[in-house]
């Protein structure tokens, strides 16, 4: 696996550009934010409350803009048990429990630039998901190596699969709409505010149609799926990566930024943006163990 040659980690990358680090500045503030209102959850709060807590914190640290509202998912719900339709994803009264688990997911937009991070923790132990999160990292792994070898996003995606099968565990992206494991994140011009639409940003969404639209006249799509419209090498840009595991009723997930780029040198072809964030500092301590 790459992740077990010698290599750079992304945030020891020289020459980072400006652009990228306004990404990476954005994609921090995101799990900062997770990270606090974790901390924050006692019992008795609900879904819609933990969403609410991600978003008041994000805008009092001027976030006006989001790609996606924040999500919250207590209990089964980490696991999309019985979500058949886009609504069921929206926040709701669930209340949180000692023991149990949860996933925030927030995807803001700052000065410009945009994130969609995912976090997966419990009130208390919870060691299904613990264990969850473990195995998620040869899974990060595994799509950095398929990615820089150029394989195409559909294949990539089935590997993935194929590898949460392995594990014993269900595929939990499967349940999003287009059962995307990934989308493309881009640019959106700053604004004071701007409006939302089904729990997403106008702005956003206007530009992930016109990449859809651009991307099918040129053979390419800015949804990463299953599907044949995903049957081509992955596409230069940033990608938000959410590869999500599900077991009897527990899901745990991470949400980060890809970049990929044209270069012919295998780690600048394609590399993850930043590796100080939670998911991977907590592999690098059960590695240290």
């Amino acid at each position: 696996m790459a992740g077990e040659t010698k290599q750079r980690t992304a945030h020891d990358r020289a020459g980072l550009s400006a652009e990228l680090r306004g990404f990476r500045e954005v994609q921090r503030l995101a799990y900062e934010c997770a990270e606090t209102v974790a901390a924050q959850l006692r019992p008795g709060v609900t879904e819609r409350e933990a969403a609410r807590m991600q978003r008041d914190w994000l805008r009092e640290r001027g976030v006006r803009d989001w790609f996606h509202l924040p999500f919250a998912w207590f209990g089964d719900r980490t696991a999309f048990v019985n979500f058949k339709i886009p609504l069921q994803f929206f926040p709701t009264g669930r209340k949180l429990e000692p023991g149990m688990p949860f996933i925030l997911d927030m995807a803001p937009v700052y000065r410009g630039y945009a994130a969609d991070v995912g976090y997966s923790g419990s009130l208390g132990l919870h060691p299904v998901q613990d264990r969850l999160m473990s195995d998620l990292r040869p899974h990060r792994e595994l799509i950095l190596e398929q990615v820089r070898e150029r394989r195409s996003l559909r294949e990539i995606y089935e590997n993935v699969e194929r590898l949460m099968t392995r594990q014993g565990y269900a595929n939990r992206h499967r349940a999003y709409p287009f059962g995307v494991i990934a989308h493309k994140i881009d640019r959106v011009a700053e604004r004071r505010w701007s409006p939302t639409a089904f729990g997403f940003g106008t702005q956003s969404l206007r530009g992930l149609v016109s990449d859809a639209l651009h991307g099918h006249r040129e053979g390419w799509s800015p949804l990463w799926s299953p599907y044949r419209f995903s049957d081509h090498p992955p596409r230069p840009g940033l990608w938000a990566v959410e590869p999500h595991l599900g077991f009897r009723g527990t899901g745990a997930k991470f949400e980060e930024i890809l970049v990929v780029t044209d270069s012919r040198d295998p780690e600048e072809s394609a590399f993850w943006l930043d590796d100080d964030l939670p998911h991977v500092r907590r592999w690098a301590e059960e590695k240290a163990a």
